[in-house]
């Protein structure tokens, strides 16, 4: 048997790992920000903001309280903004989960690539028939669609 040092480095890169490394201080706010809006407590916060805005601009706390009176124009651009960032933010993270399923669909095809030939290798060492493995994997891959779309024409 040959020392370690002969030994190819088959150690496969983790998503998480490489997804870290591509991953920035501004994609950590902005994820951190997307992941605060969709949250109920974004909700509530909103809810109770915009109650105390409204209750206090319609002068029913006092009419020293009223500084945007209605039809609340500050209050309009303020929400105005808070949409359009919100969006920027949202689309950022869906840039970002586009990028990590792309990183995932190249580990995925490098871990099948790997997989593949060291399969091929060791049916080699054992004789295994290389064609009639092929075949039955085609007539497997066959069946399951066919099991796929019978299933799709049942649930129509």
């Amino acid at each position: 048997m040959g020392s370690a040092a002969h030994l190819p480095d088959i150690r496969p890169r983790h998503e998480l790992a490489v997804f870290a490394r591509m991953r920035g201080s501004q994609d950590r706010i902005a994820d951190a920000i997307t992941a605060f809006a969709g949250t109920m407590q974004f909700v509530y916060l909103h809810a109770a903001w915009f109650t105390v805005w409204i209750l206090c601009n319609l002068g029913l706390i006092g009419h020293w309280a009223v500084w945007d009176p209605y039809p609340f124009g500050l209050l309009t651009m303020i929400v105005s903004l808070e949409a359009i960032f919100l969006s920027t933010f949202v689309m950022v993270s869906q840039n970002r989960q586009a990028a990590r399923e792309n990183v995932r669909a190249d580990l995925d095809f490098e871990t099948n690539l790997r997989s593949e030939v060291w399969s091929a290798q060791m049916g080699h060492a054992l004789g295994v028939d290389p064609d009639e493995v092929e075949r039955q994997v085609q007539q497997l891959i066959a069946e399951n669609r066919a099991r796929m779309n019978g299933a799709t024409q049942s649930s129509k």
